[in-house]
């Protein structure tokens, strides 16, 4: 197993103390997912304190520990006096040592998608390092760069934030080479207070630009001219658009949807290419355009990025999709966005969902839950989704929260089939209402809960799977 750390350069990187020549493969925080040879970065927080769990680290095969306290420890300690402090002194030095190609990506919904069709439109041409999960904040960047390996030749790194002044610290950590900003919409509201805040702490982006970065930006956005102004402000000599407009870089001039996603036709610099991407949803489509921009500005080869689309699938929780069957025969589509809802991002999915064709007799089915952190303005944000349940032929909503019951007021006749207070008021209503054919679409904010709906409509699957197995 390869190095990525030893025990010289983290006591270096960290300014920490301890004993021992040791050598690590990589690094966690997590002892559920530590593999052997990782180092263990024991973080503390309000509500849970990592030093706990150093012993299970190293029976789970931990090449060491950073702690801020000595322990009675089976393996080799490096203590310095704050460990999260220390994880990202040790972000800071796996980014100053690497050579890669460096991309990071922030916006309103989407940073997670285009992240990963970044990773895989520059694996296809060389070593690439990316973010895992949504790894997007003040420990899980520190955590991303402290895993970038010295030889990658591309990194990708999602940026997130609640508040203002979030994301300037962490850009300035990973100082890309190029920064995409996927669009700006309503994401975080309460916090922020309004659309205008938002744009102006996702162009905090810009700060970890060097003069000979690329911006990345959406070219239909109404923020095009605030987000170029910030750029140059911020020293960024070249911008890249994306998006329908006729001035874009990078025009999306048709998207179709295909059976396990969409056949995308865009225009570039003169010349017109079409690729197959694996991701459902015209959204996705224009992400990608966001990806081939940045991939351009890499110096990586577009055709062969574009090509790397094919393959893509979504995640669960973000668009993954499932056929499912039925115990009484016959089966349904599940289109699992259940991770997170803002407004952007759930007229993205109900896109989707009327882009997608049932089978015979089968129906379009929406389960949502509530969009959270929307502020003083929620309320219409909730009404106004019955805008876009209307304009995509969806036939049933099943709706859970509080807020969604301002939508229940607002949707067509004979669309609401049930209102209930919490999502554990649903699976009952929605598995009695289901019919073979059947497309549903599940998605909320994560405080929404959402997830226990999806468990309940695969129950029956995950059961027979585990019986086949033994289990």
């Amino acid at each position: 197993m390869a190095s990525l750390w030893t025990a010289e350069a983290v006591r270096d990187a960290v300014n920490g103390q301890g004993e021992g020549d040791w050598s690590a493969s990589g690094v966690s925080i997590d002892t559920r997912s530590l593999e052997p040879g990782d180092l263990f970065v024991a973080l503390s927080g309000p509500n849970f304190d990592a030093h706990d769990f150093v012993a299970e680290a190293f029976s789970r095969g931990a090449a060491a520990a950073i702690v801020s306290r000595p322990l009675p420890a089976e393996g080799p300690l490096v203590v310095v006096d704050d460990t999260l402090q220390a994880l990202t002194a040790l972000g800071a030095a796996g980014r100053a040592r690497a050579s890669a190609k460096i991309v990071a990506v922030t916006g309103s919904s989407g940073k997670t998608s285009t992240k990963e069709m970044l990773i895989a439109a520059l694996s296809a041409q060389g070593k690439t390092h990316g973010s895992a999960a949504s790894h997007n904040n003040h420990w899980g960047v520190p955590l991303s760069l402290a895993r970038l390996p010295q030889d990658a030749a591309y990194g990708v790194f999602e940026v997130g934030m609640n508040h203002s002044g979030e994301i300037r610290p962490l850009s300035r950590l990973i100082r890309p080479q190029v920064a995409v900003i996927t669009n700006i919409g309503m994401a975080h509201l309460e916090h922020l207070g309004s659309q205008d805040a938002i744009a102006a702490a996702k162009a905090e982006i810009f700060e970890g630009l060097g003069t000979d970065g690329t911006a990345v930006l959406p070219r239909d956005s109404e923020y095009w001219d605030f987000l170029t102004k910030a750029a140059r402000k911020a020293g960024v000599e070249t911008i890249r658009s994306f998006g329908t407009d006729e001035a874009a870089d990078l025009r999306l001039l048709d998207w179709a949807a295909s059976e396990r996603g969409g056949e995308v036709h865009v225009a570039l610099e003169g010349r017109e290419m079409t690729y197959h991407l694996g991701l459902p949803g015209r959204h996705q489509a224009m992400n990608s355009l966001a990806v081939l921009s940045a991939a351009q500005a890499l110096g990586a080869e577009i055709d062969l990025a574009a090509r790397a689309f094919d393959q893509l699938q979504a995640m669960p929780g973000r668009g993954a999709r499932q056929e499912v069957r039925m115990p009484e025969g016959g089966s349904f589509t599940l289109l699992d966005e259940c991770y997170n809802a803002n407004p952007l991002s759930m007229a993205a999915a109900l896109g989707v969902l009327g882009a997608t064709q049932p089978a015979t007799g089968g129906r379009r089915i929406a389960v949502l839950g509530d969009m959270l952190e929307l502020g003083s303005d929620s309320q219409r944000f909730h009404e106004e989704l019955a805008e876009n349940v209307t304009a995509n032929s969806i036939d049933l909503v099943f709706l859970a929260g509080p807020m969604m019951s301002h939508l229940a007021h607002r949707l067509p006749e004979g669309k609401l089939a049930c209102n209930a207070e919490t999502s554990a008021d649903l699976p009952g209503p929605l598995l009695q209402e289901l019919r073979p054919g059947d497309v549903v679409l599940v998605k909320g904010s994560l405080g929404s809960r959402m997830r226990v709906i999806v468990e309940a409509l695969t129950a029956s699957e995950a059961d027979e799977a585990k019986q086949a197995n033994g289990g």
